[in-house]
């Protein structure tokens, strides 16, 4: 099989993939959350075996590749350098989507991010540390998965069990950025800036089903950009630049609006070091990739059209308010969704 078949194919399984989780997040939360633990269970597992497999190589001096030779050092380099690294961490933001659902959330939220983020950097800086000390730094640039390439040279016939787990890890990825994005559509919905339709629930299983598949059919969008890396600098462009302008509202509020009730308080230090960040890797890689952060850019301006002609847009004529009101309708009868006051009556 050619590269580009594999890559087809690689594409093709993501559809696949892409459409069987909308299915889980539309049929029920329950299936989503239970999908979500194992499959974070099955990832972990996997990061723990490379990380003891690494832990034996240190233990028997393989340090050689521990070395920082032919290292590219300018700011540009760096800067996208970010979009990849960040990319792997991404989801610490996700629970933010979901508050609405969690139980003591004043309590629970800090605590989970706290948690998790922690969790998360030990993990991967372990399990890049048992990595290096079997691969070189041009054997990991060239590999097209790291921990496969780990495997076949440590694990001998298991490591083929590296590669399902790769696969199950991608699975629970996709899940959790489905089932929390999706609550992001629904939440913007029902504060008036996004289409009537994202705030339907479906009338018997109570899932956000319009929001989920609205996330659905973006993501598969996307996926017709056959370049992952290109991929990665237009979503991670788009993603750094929309928290940023989200973040830089925390300290805007607690200028212009001191006495608003905070349930959960952050000391400014935090937003200002992020803003700071999402300067650096917003700002630089305009300069070292424009046109990869162009496309980013445009990601994010397509959603002004439809602001505008369905949000902003207030003296509407008749006959226009007629037709998004047939749309709604119709979406909701192949849906069966109805609005999240009428689904408490049913």
């Amino acid at each position: 099989m050619t590269s580009t078949s594999k890559k087809d194919f690689a594409f093709e399984q993501l559809f696949v993939l892409s459409g069987v989780l909308t299915f889980v997040n539309c049929y029920d939360v329950k299936w989503a959350t239970r999908v979500q633990d194992v499959f974070t269970y099955a990832k972990l597992l996997a990061l723990f075996v490379i990380i003891a497999a690494g832990g034996y190589q240190l233990c028997n001096g393989h340090t050689e590749h521990f070395t920082f030779i032919n290292t590219k050092t300018e700011v540009t380099s760096l800067a996208l350098s970010f979009y990849s690294g960040l990319f792997a961490y991404n989801g610490w933001n996700y629970l933010n989507f979901i508050i609405e659902e969690l139980k003591d959330p004043v309590r629970n939220l800090p605590l989970a991010i706290a948690i998790s983020c922690t969790l998360v950097t030990i993990v991967y800086v372990l399990t890049n540390v048992a990595f290096y000390t079997t691969l070189s730094p041009a054997e990991v640039l060239g590999s097209e998965a790291v921990a496969v390439s780990f495997a076949n040279k440590l694990f001998g016939p298991f490591a083929l069990s590296i590669p399902i787990f790769v696969a199950l890890s991608t699975f629970g990825a996709v899940n959790g950025i489905l089932l929390t994005s999706s609550r992001l559509f629904y939440a913007g919905a029902c504060h008036g800036q996004m289409p009537e339709i994202l705030t339907m629930i479906q009338a018997k299983r109570l899932t956000p089903t319009p929001a989920v598949l609205a996330m659905a059919l973006l993501s598969m969008l996307y996926l017709t950009v056959s370049d992952i890396f290109a991929l990665i600098n237009y979503v991670g462009f788009a993603t750094w630049l929309s928290i940023g302008v989200s973040v830089l509202c925390l300290p805007w509020l607690r200028w212009k609006a001191p006495n608003l009730e905070r349930p959960i308080k952050v000391n400014l230090i935090w937003p200002i070091i992020y803003l700071l960040a999402t300067i650096f890797v917003t700002a630089v890689p305009m300069i070292a990739s424009p046109v990869e952060t162009g496309i980013g850019l445009l990601m994010i301006l397509t959603s002004v059209p439809v602001y505008v002609a369905l949000i902003m847009w207030k003296n509407k004529p008749w006959w226009y308010q007629k037709i998004i009101s047939k749309i709604t309708v119709a979406l909701q009868m192949i849906f069966v969704v109805v609005g999240k006051s009428k689904a408490a009556e049913l």
